[in-house]
């Protein structure tokens, strides 16, 4: 994962002064999962709602 230094910095500043570091972990790890999502949008890697609860049925076998 790359953060650019003025995201990282945007990041920091909307943090409460005191900060657990999982915490910071947990919001860094989140904005990657965000971003990776969009890139597959974008992409075009999607399931439609139909093709998901297809899927879904054989997870509970």
């Amino acid at each position: 994962m790359t953060v650019r230094k003025s995201e990282l910095l945007d990041l920091l500043r909307k943090l409460p002064e005191k900060v657990d570091l999982d915490d910071l972990i947990y919001r860094l790890y989140l904005r990657e999962k965000i971003a990776a999502a969009e890139a597959d949008i974008a992409a075009g890697r999607v399931l439609s709602a139909q093709e998901v609860r297809r899927q879904s049925r054989t997870w509970r076998r």
